[in-house]
C-alpha cells in the first residue's frame, strides 16, 4: 500500500503583481526620464529626490519637481513632459526582469488569476503590455483606474474586487516600499524582490532577491500563513 501524501496549501486566489521594477525593468528609465525634465526646468535631482520619484505617480512627481524648481513652470506641462519622456524610452527600451515571464506562464497553467497593479499610466501599461503580452493578466488596474492610487491601498482594493476575491487571499508582489505600503494597507501578504531602495522584513512581507525565487509553490505556501 503506497503512503499517502498531505496536500500542499491551496493556491492562492490570485496573484497581483505590480509593474515598473518588478515585472519589468523600468525604474531606471523613469529616473532618465525625470532627470532629464528636471535639468530642462534648472534643477539636478539627487539620491535625496527618491522617495518623491520611485513608486510615485507622475502626479506626485510633477508637483515635487515643480516645488522644488520654482513656480514657473504649470505642473500640469511638467506632468506632460514626465509623461511623454517616460513613454518614449520605454517604448525604445524594456525588458521583462529576470524570471518573470517564467512565473506568469506557471500561474497561467494553474489558471490562478492575474492582475497588473501599476501607478503608471494607462498609456505606459499599453506600451508594457506589447512586450508582455495582454494574455497574462484577467485584468489591468492602471493609475487612471482608482482616485488615489499607490501607497494607498485603493489600487490592490481594486484588483480585488474586479476578480471578486478578498485581498488577504491574495499574494502581491512588489519591488518598492511604497508599493509594499500599498499591498499591505489593503491587506495582502506581499513578495517583495527589490528594484532600487532597500525593503524591510516584516511579518506578512517576504523580501527575495529575484523572481527567480518565486514559484506557484512558494506564493501557495505565503498566502497559506503569511506572518
Amino acid at each position: 500500500m503506497h503512503p499517502r501524501h498531505a496536500p500542499g496549501p491551496a493556491q492562492p486566489a490570485a496573484v497581483l503583481f505590480d509593474m515598473d521594477g518588478t515585472l519589468v525593468d523600468t525604474e531606471h528609465l523613469w529616473w532618465q526620464a525625470v532627470t532629464e525634465v528636471a535639468e530642462g526646468l534648472g534643477y539636478r535631482v539627487t539620491d535625496a529626490d527618491l522617495p518623491e520619484v520611485l513608486g510615485r505617480p507622475v502626479a506626485h512627481t510633477a508637483g515635487h519637481l515643480r516645488r522644488a524648481a520654482g513656480p514657473g513652470v504649470p505642473q500640469a506641462r511638467i506632468a506632460g513632459d514626465l509623461d511623454a519622456a517616460f513613454v518614449a524610452k520605454v517604448t525604445a527600451e524594456v525588458r521583462p526582469r529576470p524570471g518573470a515571464l517564467r512565473l506568469l506562464a506557471e500561474l497561467r497553467a494553474a489558471a490562478v488569476p492575474v492582475a497588473l497593479v501599476t501607478a503608471s499610466p494607462r498609456r505606459v501599461v499599453e506600451v508594457v503590455l506589447r512586450t508582455l503580452g495582454e494574455r497574462w493578466f484577467t485584468l489591468t488596474v492602471a493609475a487612471e483606474d482608482t482616485v488615489r492610487t499607490k501607497p494607498a491601498p485603493d489600487p490592490y482594493l481594486t484588483a480585488a474586487e474586479r476578480l471578486g476575491v478578498a485581498p488577504g487571499d491574495c499574494v502581491a508582489v512588489e519591488d518598492s516600499p511604497l508599493g509594499v505600503d500599498s499591498a499591505r494597507a489593503a491587506g495582502c501578504p506581499v513578495v517583495a524582490v527589490p528594484s532600487t531602495v532597500a525593503i524591510a522584513r516584516a511579518p506578512g512581507i517576504m523580501v527575495l532577491p529575484s523572481l527567480e525565487q518565486v514559484d506557484l509553490v512558494l506564493l501557495s505556501a505565503f498566502a497559506a500563513a503569511p506572518a
